[in-house]
């Protein structure tokens, strides 16, 4: 069974760093896309970041410039490098993936990992 782990959240003040990791685990036999999504209360769940398996890249223009995405093929891991956060990005964290595993092609959903930007 594939499970993805996700780990990195926690309270920041404004203008501050952290760094999401997001690891797949399982019968894997590849990791196609993976990004990060956030649901902040009362909103809808949004895309953050994504990178393909060759490591293109995209990201919302709301974070563009202050977060990176990155991934380690080997590890099956991807990250999220959030600097200059603000109040704004508060949010449950979300990881995505599509894997190829032993049950076929699915898209799979971490447990989420809370961030917190306040003073």
């Amino acid at each position: 069974q594939v499970q993805l782990v996700e780990s990195g959240g926690g309270l920041v003040q404004p203008g501050g760093s952290l760094r999401l990791s997001c690891a797949a685990s399982g019968s894997i036999f590849r990791v196609y896309a993976m990004g990060w999504y956030r649901q902040a209360p009362g909103k809808q769940r949004e895309l953050v970041a994504a990178i393909t398996s060759a490591y293109n890249t995209n990201y919302a223009d709301s974070v563009k410039g202050r977060f990176t995405i990155s991934r380690d093929n080997a590890k099956n891991t991807v990250y999220l490098q959030m600097n200059r956060l603000k109040p704004e990005d508060t949010a449950v964290y979300y990881c995505n993936a599509d894997i190829w595993g032993s049950l076929g092609t699915h898209n799979y959903w971490g447990q989420g990992t809370q961030v917190t930007v306040s003073s």
